[in-house]
């Protein structure tokens, strides 16, 4: 039934394999294999793809990698058609664009507050710790708000900074650890040993 609502029964693999996997790269020998696809209809319906703008390609090492956009604005709606769960929860943006965000080896914690978990009240949405500057951090904040379809309250702090915040129980840190709140990354298991 969904191969005639979306005409191809290689795109909807192609879907399915994307939208299941957000935080992968594949390139073309690695996709027909794991579909059970030709190679001519995977290289078609992923040139399709990727100008539509659901899929990215990139070139790495001399391959081309295809992966999930994640600013692609129907994301959401069609994560949970081709999703592998039953029943898709809020915080599932947020599991992509975090694995995105934990590919940057400068980040340490990432922690999701506020409109992201559900709580209209919380100050701050998202708490950024690493060695990113404000710029980066910028733009990165702009595609995560553009998949949340949301304005966020934002803050970026050193991992030191944070570090020495969580040791002293600074009224900020707290806030948001005794608030609603996810732990998306945490590299050092920092958090863990409160």
């Amino acid at each position: 039934m969904i191969d005639s609502l979306f005409g191809s029964k290689t795109r909807v693999k192609l879907l399915h394999l994307f939208l299941n996997n957000p935080e992968k790269s594949f390139y073309v020998r690695e996709i027909t294999r794991l579909i059970d696809e030709q190679i001519n209809s995977v290289r078609r319906e992923l040139a399709n793809m990727v100008s539509v703008g659901i899929v990215q390609s990139d070139n790495i090492d001399n391959k081309l990698y295809y992966s999930t956009n994640i600013g692609y604005r129907y994301l959401e709606p069609l994560s949970v058609i081709f999703s592998d769960k039953r029943n898709l929860q809020g915080n599932d943006s947020s599991k992509v664009w975090a694995k995105t965000l934990s590919r940057m080896s400068n980040i340490k914690v990432i922690i999701s507050a506020g409109k992201l978990v559900g709580d209209a009240d919380g100050k701050i949405d998202l708490l950024l710790v690493g060695d990113i500057s404000a710029a980066d951090a910028g733009s990165l904040v702009k595609k995560i708000e553009k998949v949340e379809n949301n304005e966020l309250n934002y803050s970026v702090m050193s991992y030191e900074d944070f570090y020495y915040r969580l040791s002293v129980r600074d009224r900020f840190i707290m806030d948001i650890i005794e608030g609603k709140h996810s732990v998306l990354i945490d590299t050092e298991n920092i958090l863990r040993k409160e």
